[in-house]
């Protein structure tokens, strides 16, 4: 039975309209809206407020490489930009992208161009999208921009799902572990203690400590439990500070076991957007002003801003690079050669693709070494728990003998 919904949407113009619909579903009321040329924000049955908000849903990193891949084929297919936006928009599961989509639309249709239209949304283009869309459109190659950025977004999604394959299972581990022991401390523990009080003697040093632990545990574990959320919560704040952030990305490049994998991703990720977008023709200040913003680690975009100062007098890239630890010899070295043969795009494409299948490789080596390595943590940490707290009975079954 056909309900009424009420909707909220943009015309062409930008204005805001109100209105409701009578339909069978939200899907044919959305469809009624585009097909008028209208941008849908909101809509819901009438009477029981807006329950779909267009708005809301971010756009993940899988759907905008969809998009790019299915925008530059229709466009190589020789499909008008304007034609192409709105089947994309309404074939697209996301609504949040739709919207954007339809909005994109509106300002080509008023005479804005695309790089300029997309550049409106932030939080969906970032600033190298709109970057490598404008040389598209310069140089007459905007579908084979897009099949670039198309690839290279889902190279980026490849790495970070391998990476939080990696990750998730000590992750996990370590949480149930936390748990066990927590269980231990506060319900199986006091129980010893009450049997080793009532037998009296002195108790090993193992037990002391272990029995301790489990007293200040069980009287204060609220205090516990707010110094794990309060300190969360000041990380958070001392992560949005720019000396946080730094220090913070500095250690993720030390830390023990993931440190090296998180500093070949790094690296993987400088190198590879810096080929595309020289590739593309954006200008060499401009790229490295890109790539300082999307590297996601401010030691190494420290080190693009010193480059980006460098050339911007009139020298190399290769020689402030070489300043900075954090890249390796070997990366110095091919981007030398590049600066000297002119093929730099070239290079730092090699070095990206050096990095990726050493990042697959190490997680993998991870993904092995780790299973073991947490078992034996593990195993280390329960038996010492145990045996602490069987010392004293080995202790009077001595006695008894």
């Amino acid at each position: 039975m056909p309900d009424t919904y009420a909707y909220k949407v943009r015309d062409r113009g930008g204005n805001l309209i109100s209105g409701t619909l009578v339909a069978d579903n939200e899907g044919l009321v959305l469809q009624r809206l585009r097909e008028q040329g209208l941008t849908p924000l909101e809509v819901g049955k009438q009477g029981r407020g807006f329950n779909i908000d267009l708005t809301k849903k971010k756009v993940k990193l899988k759907e905008l490489s969809v998009f790019s891949r299915q925008f530059a084929t229709m466009i190589n297919s020789g499909l008008p930009i304007l034609r192409a936006l709105s089947i994309l928009s309404d074939q697209t599961n996301n609504k949040e992208l739709a919207r954007v989509l339809g909005e994109c639309r509106m300002d080509i249709e008023q005479g804005s161009s695309l790089s300029a239209a997309i550049q409106k949304h932030p939080k969906v283009f970032n600033n190298l999208f709109v970057s490598m869309v404008k040389s598209g459109e310069t140089g007459g190659s905007l579908d084979s921009v897009l099949l670039r950025l198309a690839d290279m977004i889902e190279n980026e999604v490849k790495l970070r799902g391998k990476i939080k394959s990696a990750m998730t299972y000590p992750i996990a581990v370590v949480a149930l572990v936390s748990l066990i022991l927590s269980g231990m401390l506060l319900f199986v523990v006091p129980q010893f203690k009450s049997i080793y009080t009532q037998l009296g003697g002195s108790l090993p040093l193992p037990t002391r400590v272990l029995l301790m632990v489990s007293d200040v545990f069980k009287k204060y574990w609220y205090i516990v439990i707010i110094a794990v959320f309060g300190g969360r919560f000041f990380l958070r704040r001392w992560k949005a500070t720019p000396a946080g952030r730094e220090a913070i990305d500095a250690f993720k490049l030390r830390v023990p076991v993931f440190g090296s994998l998180f500093h070949k991703t790094a690296l993987a990720r400088f190198a590879g957007t810096l080929s595309m977008l020289l590739r593309s023709g954006v200008p060499i200040l401009q790229a490295l002003d890109i790539v300082s913003d999307t590297v996601n680690n401010k030691v190494i975009s420290k080190a693009v801003n010193d480059v980006q100062a460098s050339v911007r007098e009139g020298e190399s890239m290769a020689k402030p690079l070489g300043k900075h630890k954090v890249f390796p010899p070997m990366v110095v070295q091919m981007l030398a050669v590049g600066e000297e043969t002119g093929q730099v795009d070239v290079m730092l494409e090699k070095v990206s693709m050096f990095y990726n299948q050493e990042v697959e490789a190490s997680v993998d080596a991870l993904t092995s070494l780790i299973e073991p390595l947490l078992i034996a943590v593990i195993g280390g940490a329960v038996g010492a728990a145990v045996i602490a707290l069987y010392m004293p009975m080995f202790n009077i079954i001595k006695l008894i003998k």
